[in-house]
């Protein structure tokens, strides 16, 4: 299953990646997938702040574009594993400087230091810096 989306209205590759990851949780759902595949409460323990429904919607619309991979194990109880794709890995991949630029740009003190000037010292809880 592939990626199917708006074929030919598209104005960039950009444009087309972030068809495909946007949404908040989507980036965060493919990097704690890159370390092991997860069932669904351990995803949701890794992503505070998620809702179980947005959760599941996001789930289902990477395993729709072909980024994430589910499968349901025949036990009692059942169990359901989501695990990425080789399109999905290379999607993640893709991200990796993403990342280093916000550890590099934004985590790294860059921002801290001009919010602080506009702000207060004041500061929001922020995703582990290996994301």
């Amino acid at each position: 299953m592939g990626i199917g989306r708006r074929p030919g209205a598209y104005v960039c590759g950009i444009d087309a990646a972030m068809d495909v990851i946007g949404g908040k949780w989507k980036v965060l759902i493919l990097w704690a997938l890159a370390e092991r595949p997860c069932r669904f409460g351990e995803l949701r323990r890794n992503l505070p702040g998620v809702t179980e429904k947005v959760l599941t919607a996001q789930l289902r619309e990477l395993e729709a574009d072909g980024i994430v991979h589910r499968e349901v194990f025949e036990e009692v109880p059942p169990r359901v594993e989501y695990s990425l794709t080789r399109l999905g890995t290379s999607l993640n991949e893709a991200l990796a400087p993403l990342g280093a630029w916000g550890r590099e740009h934004i985590i790294g003190g860059a921002y801290e230091a001009r919010h602080d000037a506009r702000h207060g010292a004041r500061h929001e809880a922020r995703p582990p810096a290996s994301c």
